[in-house]
């Protein structure tokens, strides 16, 4: 048995058990690591790890646009967002950019925080029905 095998089956039960608000919190924090790492792998020019870690990120993001709820108005905007963001990830692994990085960063930075602030929020409102009950 691998001495990581039970981190990964740590992880593997997180990700299997948490809120869907959860696992969106997740896919944006593992989308921000692989950025920072793809931007790392640009430094030391590995382009191996940049490709890899790039390609994880863009993953990430694809899978945001199609959990989105189209039914929803925001959705329509936020799958925008998330194309543009899939193709600069594109043209960043492309160009070897840090820049476009740093920009996609920045955005999914705001997106996670955004998100993280709604959580909170709904948590309280929730709370406070609960007590009116």
């Amino acid at each position: 048995m691998s001495i990581n095998q039970p981190f990964q089956t740590y992880k593997q039960n997180s990700v299997n058990t948490a809120p869907p608000g959860e696992l969106t919190l997740m896919l944006y924090n593992g989308c921000l690591k692989f950025i920072k790492r793809g931007k790392l792998a640009i430094q030391e020019k590995d382009i191996e790890q940049r490709n890899l870690n790039l390609l994880k990120a863009q993953n990430i993001i694809q899978e945001l646009m199609v959990t989105l709820n189209m039914d929803v108005e925001i959705s329509k905007n936020l799958i925008q967002l998330y194309d543009y963001l899939y193709r600069r990830l594109i043209e960043a692994n492309t160009k070897n950019s840090i820049e476009i990085l740093d920009e996609v960063e920045d955005f999914v930075t705001q997106f996670r925080d955004t998100w993280k602030q709604a959580m909170i929020n709904a948590k309280k409102a929730s709370a406070a029905e609960s007590v009116l009950v």
